[in-house]
């Protein structure tokens, strides 16, 4: 395991930010920390990459004790915040040359990760003008860099690609995604994005300090997620239909929703009323459901 976390628990005064929680994050996985802000991401991530003193429990992270080698899990770390860290008014390469001299990389081991970093994130035209003048996304590509100049094993990504068009935030997840299966990269990621969640290895929902689910994506969908049918034509008789059954119905502007217990059941349906199927979808539950009903909070809105 490449984290391992037992029973850790934060306060700040009357408030209990991390509650008990444990978990474990394997090498090489992508793994999503979920949770509205305020539920604790932070707070643990903090704790994880040594800001914040534990009050109590157990972290291990690639192999090292925060508690006796916290410099040593710092250097196998790379952190990308939501807001950004870097310094507007010095240039990208002079962003990245000073994250690297802080690990000790200089020279020709600068000039070869420099490249890898420009090759990677398409740097190049950007490399000698300030932050300041940067768009959004580009910054961020800056960030990711930056975090992964001194190569870590470890990657924290917190909220990655808010705000960012769906050019950059393609480019973003393409390069995490060649580092873990190239480099064996882990990723801890919190986002409000739930495609990203969905693709994880591995899911844990954070519910005002407390761990409130927690497995795959197909695990937590199978468990927490209804599947949808949507019919388009026949409104009044498919509503009859799907009351008498016990169905929850909702009536949008040109279709009626029905929540599946299954998405087998269609055929059943389709058998008994066929004439009602002229028109219609069934949809997947998905990860945005789960979130939902195991919160009752919508993770887009807060």
């Amino acid at each position: 395991m490449l984290i391992n976390i037992e029973n850790l628990e934060k306060s700040f005064k009357d408030v209990k930010a991390v509650n008990n929680i444990s978990f474990r994050v394997k090498e090489g996985e992508l793994f999503s920390f979920l949770g509205v802000n305020g539920a604790g991401k932070s707070t643990t991530i903090n704790m994880i990459s040594g800001v914040l003193i534990k009050d109590s429990g157990r972290i291990e992270v690639c192999g090292y004790d925060i508690d006796t080698d916290t410099e040593k899990i710092k250097r196998n770390i790379g952190i990308v915040f939501q807001n950004s860290v870097l310094d507007n008014k010095l240039t990208a390469y002079e962003n990245l040359r000073y994250r690297a001299a802080l690990y000790g990389i200089h020279g020709k081991d600068f000039k070869t990760a420099l490249a890898e970093s420009v090759e990677r994130f398409d740097l190049n035209e950007i490399l000698r003008r300030p932050l300041c003048k940067l768009s959004g996304g580009q910054k961020r590509r800056v960030d990711i860099a930056r975090a992964l100049i001194h190569k870590p094993r470890l990657l924290i990504l917190d909220e990655p690609t808010t705000g960012l068009d769906p050019k950059t935030r393609i480019t973003v997840w393409s390069v995490v995604e060649r580092l873990r299966k190239e480099e064996g990269l882990t990723v801890f990621l919190t986002t409000h994005y739930m495609e990203e969640a969905s693709d994880s290895d591995y899911v844990v929902i954070l519910d005002t300090g407390k761990i409130a689910a927690e497995g795959t994506p197909h695990e937590l969908k199978n468990k927490y997620a209804s599947d949808f049918l949507k019919l388009y034509n026949h409104r009044e008789e498919a509503e009859k239909y799907f009351s008498s059954l016990g169905y929850a119905i909702k009536n949008e502007r040109d279709f009626t929703q029905i929540e599946l217990k299954s998405t087998t059941e269609t055929i059943k349906f389709f058998k008994e009323m066929p004439h009602i199927f002229e028109d219609f979808e069934v949809l997947k539950g998905n990860m945005d459901n789960v979130f939902l009903k195991v919160t009752g909070k919508d993770l887009q809105g807060g």
